[in-house]
């Protein structure tokens, strides 16, 4: 079982890379950067011993998102286009709220 598994993804990963390295490349990148931002929120959690979303995590979401919006637009998948550009609209929405409010914690709160 294990052995198929592995051998469905080394016939994947050698047939995308095969076709087009570049887009192979975007396409992970963008995954890894998405991906990066739960370890960062994790990270900076731990950190301050409570759940806590730094500001960088909105960040990391529209990069990511961007560049797996990219990477969708170029496979012409559009379940993807449209999950990616909501998530893009949302971070910005996020951004922009965290801006306008300021990003001062209030007073007495940990941290």
């Amino acid at each position: 079982m294990l052995q198929s598994i592995v051998e469905f993804f080394r016939s994947t990963i050698t047939e995308q890379v095969a076709g087009n390295p570049f887009w192979f490349i975007i396409g992970f990148t963008g995954q890894v950067v998405f991906g990066g931002r739960f370890i960062l929120q994790w990270i900076v959690s731990e950190y301050k011993k409570r759940s806590y979303v730094p500001v960088a995590f909105w960040y990391i979401s529209l990069l990511g998102s961007l560049i797996l919006l990219a990477y969708s637009i170029h496979r012409k998948d559009l379940i993807f286009m449209l999950g990616l550009s909501l998530n893009t609209l949302i971070y910005v929405r996020n951004l922009h709220l965290i801006y306008k409010h300021g990003t001062k914690e209030p007073a007495g709160s940990p941290g």
